[in-house]
């Protein structure tokens, strides 16, 4: 088997900078929604910061990937490393030292920015890998979310008195000197030339795509899942601290919550080929209700630690099966405007989950907004079966 020269190298870089990456997007998870509540003026508005992040993400995404297609994808990383990370990292840090919540609205847009360049590191790692070695190359990136499951929390917890002048402004200044690490490691990265998709082939409209039940049912799946799975999880720092829970407690959930999110993923494919893609679709709806439904029994450390590994897990099943059946509606030709559409359409959802988590919080507290979930869950569980019975043929195997 052949190998890209600095295949292993460049992976490497990229793995390390996804990781230094996770721990910024989930330190904004974990505190963001605290320290919102402690500068707003309004509670209702404790999640603006999270969703102002995702609010980045969303108008950044599809620049950065025309951005770095004229620039190339070492100078983008860099560029979203600064920009995003450094400079957003130090702007919430100098927001909450001030005590000035819009300024912290600003940094958490500006790490917004951060993940729209980071999303790519994905991609990039497939590009500079030999096709022997680029599922691995996948994995692999994909196991800097397991690291920072660990790192994230942590950070969120430990470094929150770092700075005693500025309490809870520690972790995001830890997120710029981390930002500011991952630049040093990009500077290193050596892509390779890449081809575009052939302008020549034939690539149908977009209305013609979406009219396809594959194409909604993956969209429905990974947007509902997604959506739901940031409202909830943004929502529990606040409703475990309202119950008088310590942030170390609100770390450990937190950990194991994204372990949740990605550790499955390295057999999650595995399930998809051995069962379908419509049976793990569901089983996700399953786990999400459950996670819900957890809540109806109690407030303890375990119940919070229990529904949100099945949040997680459910998130897990939904993403990657609609991505998995995603694949299988579009050209190669036609991938760029399709996973666009699909990630401004995710994003957008996600977005406003994320603004509402502290809304319904405030107004119907954490079990009724648990439960608020649940018809958008059965929505996605029925619209699957409903595919599985008129696509039986993709249910019993993996989609491609």
């Amino acid at each position: 088997m052949t190998t890209t020269p600095r295949e292993k190298p460049n992976v490497a870089i990229l793995v390390v900078s996804q990781t230094l990456f996770m721990v910024a997007s989930i330190t904004v998870m974990t505190l963001s929604g605290v320290v919102g509540q402690q500068l707003s003026p309004d509670p209702s508005l404790a999640t603006l910061p999270i969703a102002m992040m995702i609010l980045g993400t969303v108008v950044s995404t599809l620049p950065a990937s025309l951005f770095m297609k004229r620039v190339g994808r070492r100078t983008g990383f860099i560029t979203g490393a600064l920009m995003g990370g450094v400079l957003g990292g130090l702007v919430s840090f100098a927001a909450v030292a001030i005590g000035v919540f819009w300024l912290f609205c600003t940094g958490s847009l500006l790490l917004g920015l951060y993940q729209g360049f980071a999303m790519y590191y994905r991609f990039a790692a497939a590009d500079v890998s030999s096709p022997a070695f680029r599922s691995k190359a996948i994995s692999f990136v994909m196991a800097g979310g397991v690291a920072a499951a660990f790192l994230g929390p942590w950070n969120a917890s430990l470094a929150k008195d770092w700075i005693s002048a500025v309490p809870s402004g520690g972790p995001y200044l830890m997120i710029a000197i981390l930002a500011l690490l991952a630049v040093g490691l990009l500077t290193q990265l050596r892509m390779p030339p890449g081809g575009e998709p052939d302008p020549e082939a034939t690539s149908r409209p977009m209305a013609a795509i979406a009219s396809q039940s594959s194409f909604l049912v993956a969209v429905l799946a990974g947007a509902s899942g997604y959506a739901i799975m940031m409202l909830v999880m943004t929502a529990t720092p606040l409703a475990m601290r309202a119950r008088g829970f310590d942030m170390d407690q609100v770390a450990f959930i937190m950990q194991w919550h994204v372990l949740g999110m990605f550790a499955p993923s390295f057999v999650t494919g595995n399930l998809i080929t051995r069962f379908g893609v419509g049976r793990i679709l569901l089983a996700g709806t399953v786990l999400l209700a459950g996670s819900s439904l957890v809540t109806l029994f109690g407030q303890g450390l375990i119940h919070f630690w229990l529904a949100l590994v099945l949040l997680g897990v459910g998130w897990n099943f939904l993403f990657v099966g609609g991505s998995a059946l995603l694949a299988a509606v579009h050209s190669e030709a036609e991938r760029g405007k399709v996973q666009g559409i699909n990630d401004l359409i995710i994003f957008s959802l996600v977005a406003l989950g994320s603004l509402l988590s502290g809304q319904l919080l405030h107004r119907v507290g954490w079990e009724t907004l648990n439960l608020t979930m649940l018809p958008l869950i059965l929505a996605v569980s029925l619209v699957t079966i409903w595919w599985m019975i008129t696509r039986h043929p993709l249910v019993s195997r993996p989609a491609e």
